[in-house]
């Protein structure tokens, strides 16, 4: 039997497995449970609650710094460069 979570992140996000502990934090957020989220950057901390919400019934707002992280990236590399 396919697993849902692993379609939706083929389907929605191009991707074709998970990396290291995504799929666990999935589960127990999906199951409920309250749920903080310490890896490295680039393990794929940013597409837990994006990916969890596609299956959680209702409306679920997703409120995610990684936009404002990759400004100040931006700005970091672009002060360097100048």
């Amino acid at each position: 039997m396919a697993d849902p979570l692993l379609t939706s992140l083929r389907r929605h996000f191009g991707f074709p497995a998970f990396r290291s502990s995504q799929h666990d934090a999935l589960h127990r957020l999906l199951a409920g449970h309250h749920l903080l989220v310490v890896m490295p950057t680039g393990a794929g901390k940013s597409l837990i609650y994006p990916l969890a919400a596609l299956h959680l019934p209702g409306v679920t707002l997703v409120v995610s710094p990684l936009v404002a992280l990759m400004i100040d990236h931006l700005d970091a590399v672009q002060s360097v460069a100048s």
